[in-house]
């Protein structure tokens, strides 16, 4: 479909369009508060191909060209990329990932919460190797802390918060091997009520948290549902019996989620599904929230600590889509996830809240054959290949899709692929390598950031720099620099914030004093 809109021929279309970004780019001055909040959205797999297809089919769905759309993502004014590879590998994972955006160190593939000593699947590694995330440094300063996921809380990236694993794969105690509990090490999900008291836990992976067999509440007659811990323990159950005195829920439905009251609420576990959830283009709304309504529902329950929060909301499921081959999938799931940053402006202050985008990594995903302006982001290329057949704009480098018979590709001359309706959600891209799965790729993924010291976030950095940058901006962690400045009063100002630690009044106060010996060494001189 050939764009019809005329005044893009029209030079002073773009003209303008141009001059306005302009002066809204010298319009703007630079955030310097100290953030009171972090809301981090990590989009597993949304790389920059991700982002751009998303975008054109977030219009497309709303009956526009696409290409011009605006996710909320676009209204960033910061942008940066990050280097994405891992200690031992060129690409990735989304556990090593996790340890360098969150710990702020790099690691090995499939290792979370340790350093590059650390070996996968070696649990006496392990020891002496842990890093602790940016929420446990959030947590330690006083601040209110949650996890918010469309995956199991127990997956890499939501993992990656409060717990350290010498395997990405243990999950539950069932996961592991003997030798390992042997070397004391113990699973994810235990270490989920132990590690860091969160206070908001929203996600799928009931069946990590109850004894083996225990029957599902929504699928009891589903063996796979049922829970997996040989150990006996029912972590839900324990995690109750810790909030005595507490306003603690647990929920599984959607029901008991809406019930659930932010305003009286101290604690909230909700645990929509026995692992993953659904895709955005199988909830049933009745059912499950979406990842909007959790995200609110998450911000509206922190955001009563006086002293702040950190958020992390992942939308986990378009990495999941990409590693299927379901182009339409992984779009829909990361166009909910727009949504949810959209919620998450509206429910926060650009003054007071340091709001972050980004991905782990990127999905070896193409975007290409010369489709016309306006066509079907999920369609074919007008432009046909060498053996006559046609392709689809979007493919994957590998995965399920290499569909080669009798040396020929199939041909889809008949294959409806550009339907927008969930009757055509489950189409499986053509792959140029046969896999079961799509390996993940290696490019720089964007960062996009807004609020105070947003600009920090420019430029193109290791992966590990954002932990670090979030901290500075926030007054977490051990880098103390930027509250102390912010914090520091005016020469002959005697009083001192009662909210400092000891160290911060000490370094203050030598600061002070420092000055006003120069002040007099100068005065000295000029007498």
């Amino acid at each position: 479909m050939a764009n019809s809109n005329f005044e893009e021929e029209n030079p002073d279309y773009w003209r303008s369009q141009a001059r306005e970004t302009l002066q809204s780019a010298l319009d703007r001055k630079l955030n310097t508060n100290v953030a009171k909040n972090i809301l981090f959205f990590l989009g597993d797999g949304m790389g920059v191909t991700t982002y751009t297809a998303a975008r054109i089919l977030k219009g497309q769905l709303q009956n526009q060209s696409g290409e011009d759309t605006v996710m909320t993502m676009d209204t960033f004014p910061h942008v940066g990329l990050a280097k994405t590879y891992s200690v031992d590998f060129q690409i990735p994972d989304s556990a090593a990932t996790a340890t360098a955006y969150l710990c702020g160190v790099k690691t090995n593939l499939n290792v979370i919460g340790v350093n590059a000593a650390a070996r996968n699947g070696v649990c006496r590694t392990q020891k002496g190797n842990e890093v602790t995330s940016i929420l446990k440094w959030a947590k330690d300063a006083g601040k209110s802390v949650g996890v918010v996921t469309t995956t199991r809380v127990q997956h890499a990236t939501p993992a990656t918060t409060y717990a350290h694993s010498a395997s990405r794969k243990w999950y539950s105690d069932a996961d592991m091997p003997d030798s390992a509990k042997k070397d004391g090490c113990t699973d994810i999900a235990s270490q989920l009520i132990k590690n860091i008291d969160i206070d908001v836990i929203i996600g799928g992976g009931r069946k990590y948290m109850t004894p083996r067999g225990t029957k599902d509440p929504e699928y009891p007659w589903d063996f796979s549902s049922r829970g997996k811990r040989r150990d006996g323990r029912n972590l839900i159950q324990e995690w109750q019996s810790m909030k005595t005195g507490k306003v603690a829920h647990y929920v599984w439905n959607k029901t008991d989620f809406d019930a659930v009251d932010p305003e009286t609420t101290n604690y909230l576990m909700a645990l929509f599904e026995p692992g993953d959830l659904q895709y955005e283009a199988d909830r049933d709304p009745i059912l499950d929230p979406s990842i909007v309504e959790t995200t609110e529902k998450a911000i509206r329950i922190l955001q009563k600590n006086p002293k702040g929060f950190f958020l992390l909301v992942e939308g986990g499921r378009i990495d999941q889509a990409h590693h299927a081959g379901q182009a339409y999938m992984a779009l829909h799931e990361a166009i909910a996830f727009d949504k949810a940053i959209a919620k998450g402006l509206e429910l926060t202050k650009d003054e007071e809240t340091l709001t972050i985008v980004t991905a782990d990594h990127s999905q070896p995903l193409t975007f290409n054959g010369f489709p016309f302006r306006g066509q079907s982001i999920l369609g074919k290329s007008p432009l046909w290949a060498t053996d006559m057949l046609p392709y689809t704009t979007l493919m994957y480098g590998n995965g399920p899709g290499n569909k080669i018979i009798n040396g020929k590709r199939p041909d889809i001359r008949n294959v409806t692929t550009s339907k927008m309706f969930k009757s055509y959600k489950d189409y499986i891209q053509f792959s140029a390598v046969p896999m079961k799965s799509t390996t993940h790729s290696g490019e720089d993924v964007a960062v996009l950031a807004r609020g105070p010291m947003a600009h920090l976030f420019s430029g193109v950095q290791e992966q590990n720099y954002i932990a670090h940058a979030m901290a500075y901006a926030a007054c977490v962690g051990t880098d103390m620099r930027h509250c102390q400045s912010e914090s520091l009063p005016p020469l002959g100002h005697s009083t001192f914030s009662t909210d400092w630690n000891g160290s911060g009044v000490v370094q203050a106060s030598a600061a002070l004093i420092s000055g006003l010996l120069s002040l007099i060494l100068v005065l000295t001189v000029l007498m």
